[in-house]
């Protein structure tokens, strides 16, 4: 009778047991908690032993179409031009005009309202004819057009007309085909330190890297600021600012102290897999893009991280400190959403056009990538 007894008490904990490995075996469970690693909780975010133990785990992959759905705004009627987004590139010069082209078009195609082009006078016209829907301001010029003795006076002008729309935007790409002039960079440098003072995110690419790798003051201890370099491009960066030679066996503790020793600048590696690491957290992106490796892919990388890292900061602000992304990095985010749409439209490109697939055939495919897990009027605001 006791043993009976002991049994019959301890049936209720059985049950409770079975029922807590079903649960946590259960795919909606390890969805959950996935969604909560990706969208990085926020429980002791700053805290130095988290910290710690960041440093010595593993990159965790994003949930990133949940995070594409959580910062998407909907489209509805009550909102007016320029509330999902006006984004500006700076790049373009007399020998590059595909690439501002590429990064301006991606962010009007994944839902930016307005797309800015600031480029030399030899470069706007070219732009202007791949689309109408771009615009184009032929402000920036290079080493040949201007003379010695009026360098200061032109430099200045570059600026006030900059200026004149600077903090109309929610986001700047610095860098698709810039160039590599002197004068044109040191404007460009001026450019960028007014956005840091207005605190204007910036994704820098391309050129945009070779002069912030060259002048790393201009990124650092900027959390607004975001890196995408390629491989070529973060092999410099990491042998400028850590003065050793990329660690591919480490790849993610490397990445994470490159990230932080530039003061918490976002750095979206680009790879097999892209890791994003602000300097607290490393995320993967791993999801199969395309075999095609045409040139232009990372300019609509970097329109994509653009949108969605403004996209990011207004879902933040908005949902107040209540919503499960109010201590997640915007730019984490961005990134996060930016590698994975662009992964998606290459997928869906290369199955339709194979070796053919150019940079203008996964462009048309990111509405359609962004429509498939997040359709239009379903998201978030």
């Amino acid at each position: 009778m006791l043993m009976k007894h002991v049994m019959n008490s301890q049936l209720p904990l059985l049950r409770c047991a079975n029922t807590c490995v079903l649960l946590a075996s259960s795919p909606v469970f390890r969805r959950q908690k996935l969604l909560i690693r990706s969208l990085g909780s926020g429980i002791d975010y700053h805290n130095h032993n988290h910290s710690e133990n960041m440093q010595r785990m593993r990159s965790v992959e994003a949930d990133a179409e949940s995070i594409i759905r959580a910062i998407t705004p909907a489209l509805d009627s009550t909102r007016h031009k320029g509330q999902a987004g006006k984004i500006a590139v700076i790049g373009g010069c007399r020998e590059y005009t595909g690439a501002p082209y590429f990064a301006a078009i991606s962010a009007l195609k994944i839902g930016a309202d307005l797309s800015h082009v600031f480029c030399t006078k030899d470069a706007a016209t070219v732009i202007k004819s791949y689309s109408p829907e771009l615009i184009v301001h032929p402000v920036l010029e290079e080493s040949y057009s201007v003379r010695e003795e009026d360098k200061k006076t032109t430099s200045s002008k570059v600026l006030a007309e900059v200026d004149k729309w600077l903090e109309r935007f929610d986001c700047l790409v610095i860098g698709p085909g810039l160039g590599r002039d002197p004068f044109l960079l040191d404007c460009v440098s001026k450019i960028m330190r007014h956005a840091r003072q207005s605190n204007i995110p910036i994704v820098i690419d391309g050129d945009g890297l070779f002069l912030v790798t060259d002048n790393i003051d201009l990124v650092s201890g900027y959390t607004l600021a975001v890196l995408t370099p390629n491989v070529n491009e973060y092999k410099r960066l990491v042998q400028k600012v850590l003065s050793s030679e990329v660690n591919d066996a480490d790849a993610t503790q490397q990445v994470l102290s490159l990230a932080k020793q530039i003061g918490g600048v976002t750095i979206l590696k680009k790879g097999k897999s892209d890791l994003i690491s602000d300097g607290d957290t490393v995320k993967s992106v791993t999801i199969y893009g395309s075999p095609r490796r045409c040139g232009g892919q990372g300019d609509i990388l970097s329109g994509s991280v653009a949108v969605f890292l403004s996209w990011a900061r207004q879902h933040i602000l908005a949902a107040g400190p209540d919503s499960n992304l109010s201590l997640t990095n915007p730019a984490v985010l961005g990134c996060i959403a930016g590698s994975a749409m662009m992964r998606k439209a290459a997928t869906l490109a290369f199955s339709n056009k194979k070796r053919s697939t150019v940079t203008g055939d996964i462009i048309e495919c990111l509405g359609k990538s962004l429509e498939d897990i997040c359709p239009a009027g379903s998201c978030s605001l």
